[in-house]
C-alpha cells in the first residue's frame, strides 16, 4: 500500500465499489500501518487485510492488480477469478532478466477475465497473448486536481517558469535523476522534485516534496509550470494528466501510454525515448518563450476539462466487475497447475542463468543483505544514492 501510481487507481476503484454497496477487501502482500495508508485519502476507509489472512476466506471475485497477485489467485477460495493489468510488467526488468521477464507473461495467459487502463496493453494483451480485454482508462479527482485552490508557492511571472521533476528515485526506468540533470543542463534556476522516495534534499533542486499525501500534490502542481516525467515504462501515467489539470504542461518521452491524452506540440511536448539534446532544446525553449508555454499550458487545460473523472472511470469499472462476477465459474486447480509449471520453468532457466555469471550470484547475495539492514540505515542510502544519482548519472537512459 506505499505510495505508487498503480495502487492509486486500486484504491479508486475499490473506494467506488464500496460507496455502490459492494463487500470490498483488498488483501495486502506488504506490511501496513495507518502511516502507510494515510497517503490516500480514501485508502484508510477501505477494508485491509494481509494477504495470508484474506486467503483463509470465501468471495464472490478475486481480482489480481499486479503479476505476483496473479500467482496468488490459486490459493483463494471464489467463485471467479479475474486480472486488472496495468501495464505489461516483464518491462519493468531488464532484457538480461528473461527467466523472470518470462514469468511474468506467464500470467497473462492465464483463463480468466482481463480488464486494463490503456489503449496499448490492450491491444499487446490481445494480440500476443490471445486475451480478450476490456478497457476502462483511469479517471482523475476533479476534487482535488483544478486551476483554483491552495498552492505551494505562486507561479512565477516575471522570473523564469519552475520545472517539476516527479518520480522514485533508484527504479532505473524512471530516469527521475535524469530529469534534474537536463533540467539544471537547460539553465532551469527554479526546479522542485515530488517522489515517493525518502529524498530531503538534492543538488540544485529549490524544494523536495517526498511522500506527500495525495490530496496535497495539486498544491505542488499548480505552483509549478512545466513537468518534466522522463519514464520509459508506463501504462497509463498520471501526473502529467494532474499537471494539466492544474495549469500546467509537461515534457516526456513517448513512453508507452502517453498517447491517451497527450498530443506533441499541443498540449505538451513529446520527445523520443533518449533523445536527452531534445530535451534540453526543448525546456530551453520553454523557459525562454512564455507565449509557446502558454500555448501549451491553455491546450492541456482543455484536454484536462474533456476528460473523465474517477466517478466516471469507475462507474465502467464497476460494469466489468459485474460481468466478470457473473461469467462461468473457474476451477481454481488450473490456475494452481499454471502457476506451478510457470515457477518450474522459471527455476530452470533462472539456474541455467545463474550458473554462467558469478556476478549475478554475488549481486543477489549482496540484495539479500541489503535488505536485512535497519529501516534508519536504508533511508540514508537511499538519500545517498539519489545524490549520486544527480551528480554522476551521466544521460544514460534506461
Amino acid at each position: 500500500m506505499a505510495i505508487s501510481g498503480g495502487t492509486y487507481v486500486i484504491i479508486q476503484h475499490a473506494a467506488y465499489l464500496r460507496n455502490q454497496g459492494y463487500d470490498v477487501t483488498l488483501a495486502v502482500q506488504e506490511a501496513f500501518n495507518d502511516t502507510t495508508l494515510s497517503w490516500h485519502d480514501e485508502a484508510p476507509r477501505l477494508r485491509c487485510l494481509p494477504i495470508e489472512e484474506a486467503k483463509r476466506e470465501t468471495f464472490a471475485l478475486v481480482i489480481a492488480t499486479w503479476w505476483k497477485t496473479a500467482f496468488e489467485l490459486g490459493n483463494f477460495t471464489a467463485a471467479r477469478y479475474a486480472y486488472f493489468v496495468q501495464s505489461i510488467e516483464s518491462r519493468f526488468y531488464p532484457s538480461s532478466e528473461k527467466p523472470l521477464r518470462a514469468l511474468v507473461d506467464a500470467t497473462y495467459h492465464f483463463p480468466i477475465e482481463y480488464v486494463t487502463e490503456a489503449t496499448w496493453i490492450q491491444t499487446t494483451l490481445t494480440e500476443d497473448f490471445d486475451r480478450q480485454t476490456a478497457l476502462v482508462r483511469n479517471g482523475i479527482r476533479k476534487d482535488v486536481y483544478s486551476l483554483s485552490g491552495a498552492a505551494s508557492a505562486p507561479r512565477p511571472t516575471s522570473k523564469q517558469p519552475r520545472i517539476l521533476v516527479e518520480g522514485h528515485f533508484g527504479v532505473s526506468f524512471k530516469n527521475t535523476a535524469l530529469g534534474v540533470r537536463l533540467a539544471k543542463e537547460a539553465g532551469a534556476r527554479d526546479i522542485w522534485v515530488l517522489t515517493g522516495s525518502p529524498i530531503k534534499w538534492l543538488p540544485g533542486v529549490s524544494r523536495i516534496f517526498s511522500r506527500v499525501p495525495m490530496v496535497k500534490t495539486a498544491e505542488i502542481y499548480r505552483s509549478c509550470d512545466i513537468l518534466i516525467k522522463l519514464s520509459t515504462v508506463e501504462g497509463m501515467f498520471g501526473p502529467p494528466l494532474e499537471i494539466f489539470h492544474c495549469g500546467g504542461t509537461a515534457v516526456v518521452f513517448d513512453v508507452s501510454g502517453h498517447d491517451e491524452y497527450i498530443v506533441d506540440g499541443k498540449n505538451a511536448v513529446v520527445i523520443p525515448t533518449g533523445n536527452t539534446d531534445e530535451v534540453v532544446r526543448t525546456l530551453k525553449k520553454l523557459i525562454n518563450d512564455r507565449s509557446e508555454l502558454s500555448r501549451l499550458q491553455e491546450a492541456a487545460y482543455e484536454t484536462a476539462n474533456t476528460w473523465p473523472s474517477w466517478q466516471e472511470s469507475s462507474a465502467q469499472f464497476r460494469v466489468w466487475v459485474d460481468k466478470a462476477a457473473e461469467g462461468p465459474a473457474m476451477d481454481r486447480s488450473q490456475l494452481v497447475e499454471l502457476t506451478n509449471n510457470a515457477f518450474q520453468k522459471y527455476a530452470e532457466q533462472e539456474k541455467s542463468r545463474l550458473n554462467t555469471s558469478r556476478w549475478i550470484v554475488r549481486r543477489h547475495k549482496l540484495s539479500a543483505l541489503a535488505a536485512k539492514l535497519p529501516p534508519s540505515f536504508k533511508l540514508r542510502v537511499k538519500q545517498f544514492e539519489a545524490i549520486f544519482e544527480v551528480l554522476f548519472g551521466g544521460r544514460e537512459v534506461r
